[in-house]
């Protein structure tokens, strides 16, 4: 997925939630520029950051590869 992808969906979600930038902002514990950053598609927003904003707008992290299979059975 590239990163202005992502972009979209968040500013999708955020807007189908009926949330402004400074609503969804306040819910995650973030300021307001890190939310429109995000939605412009900045590159240096930390892990931990975007967590949180996809937290509040219910959206989930799934990772898919050839040896995922392999990991989750070694776990």
């Amino acid at each position: 997925m590239s990163i202005e992808n992502l972009a979209k969906i968040l500013l999708f979600h955020r807007k189908k939630s009926g949330l402004s930038q400074l609503e969804l902002a306040n819910l995650a514990g973030l300021g307001k520029t890190v939310i429109y950053d995000l939605e412009k598609g900045k590159t240096s927003i930390r892990w931990d950051t975007l967590l949180k904003v996809m937290k509040v707008l219910n959206i989930k992290v799934e990772l898919h590869s050839p040896l995922m299979q392999m990991w989750e059975e070694e776990q």
